[in-house]
């Protein structure tokens, strides 16, 4: 398995909708409850992108089989040297180390941009893999909200975790 990683191109929307689509159906690392259509992955893309926020996605034999990018951690201006990660990966793609790929050059794109820290929201305090590949790139448990999501009959935790980017809080910007 030969894997790349590359910005995501408007090309990738498709496969990124389908990815996310199954992790709206099927899993609990989102809160969505219906999956957005290609032009609304688009507009999410193209806003993300206006804003210069890191966008990325893994290649296997030219098939995309995971994506990741960094948004605005909240609104507010005091919040503008702070980023969110997400993360999905193919659901026949899981546990082959490309969410941990994802995670680490998005990680290195974020601190080029010139991010201070990196928050990880992890939907349900049963995703372990998401959990471990957050610890395993250097973030650190910041609390969980409890029973804030409720998807397929039941209440759902969010996980929070945090990681310094580049100098982190040790310099002003």
């Amino acid at each position: 398995m030969t894997l790349s990683i590359r910005p995501t191109l408007p090309t990738d929307i498709p496969a990124i909708t389908r990815i996310y689509a199954h992790a709206v159906k099927h899993g609990t690392a989102t809160f969505e409850l219906e999956p957005p259509d290609e032009a609304e992955m688009l507009r999410r893309f193209d806003k993300l992108r206006a804003g210069a926020f890191p966008y990325i996605v893994a290649e296997i034999e030219g098939a995309v089989a995971g994506y990741a990018y960094a948004g605005a951690f909240r609104e507010r201006p005091a919040y503008r040297f702070t980023v969110e990660d997400s993360i999905y990966i193919a659901p026949d793609m899981h546990r082959r180390g490309i969410g941990r790929a994802l995670l680490m050059r998005l990680i290195e794109e974020a601190e080029a941009a010139g991010f201070r820290q990196m928050m990880a929201v992890i939907g349900d305090s049963a995703q372990a893999g998401s959990i471990g590949v957050h610890r395993a790139c250097g973030f650190e448990d910041a609390g969980v909200f409890k029973a804030v999501g409720f998807k397929f009959g039941r209440w759902l935790d969010t996980v929070q975790m945090q990681r310094a980017l580049g100098e982190g809080s040790g310099t002003v910007p």
